[in-house]
């Protein structure tokens, strides 16, 4: 019982710190010119879980955080935004994590690049065609970008963590 306890705390406390970082992401936008670009701290949390923990685990993460997200900070069709693009991520990031040679920076880039596409797919439902297929290509571009630089930060967080486990 212990141990299940301690792994629902630790799960807590990740989610609620994936929580925080979206949150402070929200307040300060990037400055650029193209509406949808986030660079994605709050994954920095879901790439943690899936190299250190469960891929149970890090799916019941990416869920707690698109489920209390929407409730807490953004509306219902954020929701399915972020819950499309949040499944196809996670998919992409455990089957690119089973592949050799991809590091944790090129797992972040296909979870970045998967999140927008699933995005894009929801945005056809609500958004004229022409207008996500416009869009697309910066938005595509700057998701490797940003999933390089999510995955660098989540590279050197787990690089420290594992240095404090073994002192």
């Amino acid at each position: 019982m212990k141990k299940s306890f301690s792994r629902a705390a630790h799960l807590g406390i990740l989610t609620a710190l994936a929580l925080v970082l979206s949150y402070v992401e929200h307040l300060l936008p990037l400055p650029v010119p193209v509406p949808g670009i986030k660079l994605g701290l709050s994954n920095t949390v879901l790439l943690y879980a899936l190299f250190m923990l469960s891929k149970k685990e890090a799916v019941l993460l990416m869920l707690l955080k698109v489920l209390i997200q929407g409730f807490v900070f953004t509306s219902f069709s954020s929701m399915l935004y972020s819950l499309s693009g949040g499944a196809l991520s996670i998919f992409a990031m455990i089957l690119a994590r089973h592949f050799k040679g991809i590091s944790i920076v090129g797992v972040s880039i296909s979870g970045a690049f998967m999140h927008i596409l699933g995005q894009c797919t929801v945005a056809l439902f609500f958004i004229t065609y022409k207008a996500v297929l416009s869009y697309l290509p910066f938005l595509l571009i700057s998701s490797c970008i940003t999933g390089a630089v999510t995955g660098i930060i989540a590279k050197t967080v787990l690089h420290h963590l594992s240095g404090r486990n073994s002192k």
